[in-house]
């Protein structure tokens, strides 16, 4: 395979990924700020979203606070923001019309069409056609996941495909749970009161986790465990665990398909042994912000290794 395509099948992976999580993550923030005063601070929940999108920077040099217009703005539809939901189904589309041939047809009209139909969305809609545009983002994903799931051939094109969700899920679980611990939380709140309660469930709802919660430890939310539930069950799909699974296990068949095994192999090997011989006791024992930075750090230097061995 040509690296060129390549490149274009994980990055249509990782945008589709990131459209998908910047839906959830904003959702999110729109239930908080329903929750009664005593409950929510409005704008750190408008920040979270933000700071968890990764847009910091590029947020706060056009606007001075972080609220729902100037957020919906930027994360949504601003086509100068090469990571709004806009920008992601714009380029995902143009990734995968690039490889067209590679790809299903399923899997091409999944994103066409989304793209199509983002066209006509009109970024002035109400509430309640807001919030209905973020559920047909979040189902514009499970379409093209879907349909590359069950429609294509289990060769290298799926397997890129399969690296680049998997890459950009993992960064995203970690961004969500190291902002949750450091800057939705208010100071003078307790980890573990009304509104740690509140906030941890809303997060679980919104990665499709709170019936896994309940399932996996048949109690009420608490916080470690829901962080051992997002980093190291790997039975979790969305766990920063079952991410590195899917790196590990689509990298080794590339380097069995192409007869050579590198740089990228090893660092997710490596970051997998790393969190298999773990417990969240060690995680928080040694700082729950200092392993997810560490593990953003290497999630990055991965993509590099990657990107240096497959995609130039």
């Amino acid at each position: 395979m040509l690296s060129r395509t390549a490149d274009s099948l994980f990055w249509t992976a990782r945008y589709v990924e990131r459209a998908d999580f910047l839906a959830r993550v904003i959702d999110a923030a729109q239930r908080l700020t329903t929750l009664p005063a005593s409950y929510s601070d409005a704008s750190s929940e408008w920040e979270s979203a933000v700071l968890s999108s990764g847009s910091g920077p590029g947020f706060y040099a056009l606007y001075g606070d972080a609220n729902e217009e100037t957020v919906r703005d930027y994360l949504v539809f601003n086509q100068d923001n090469p990571s709004s939901i806009r920008s992601c189904i714009n380029t995902a589309r143009s990734n995968a019309r690039a490889v067209r041939t590679a790809l299903t047809s399923e899997s091409w009209e999944a994103l066409n069409t989304a793209w199509n139909e983002l066209n006509t969305v009109n970024p002035s809609m109400g509430a309640e056609d807001f919030s209905r545009f973020l559920e047909w983002v979040k189902g514009v994903a499970l379409a093209f996941d879907g349909s590359a799931r069950r429609t294509m051939l289990r060769n290298d094109a799926y397997w890129f495909l399969r690296l680049g969700g998997g890459l950009e899920r993992a960064d995203n679980t970690a961004r969500i749970l190291d902002v949750k611990y450091h800057l939705l939380l208010p100071a003078s709140e307790a980890v573990g009161g009304g509104l740690d309660y509140f906030q941890w469930t809303t997060i679980l709802r919104e990665v499709s986790a709170l019936t896994a919660y309940r399932w996996v430890y048949r109690e009420s939310v608490k916080p470690w465990l829901v962080a051992d539930l997002l980093i190291l069950n790997r039975q979790m799909p969305r766990s920063m665990i079952s991410c590195y699974d899917v790196i590990s296990r689509h990298l080794d068949l590339l380097g069995d398909q192409y007869g050579r095994r590198g740089a990228s192999q090893k660092q997710a090997r490596a970051t997998l042994s790393r969190m298999t011989g773990m417990r969240i006791e060690d995680v928080f024992q040694n700082g729950l912000h200092e392993f997810i930075s560490k593990f953003l750090i290497d999630n990055e230097k991965l993509g590099a290794a990657i990107a240096e061995q497959y995609l130039t």
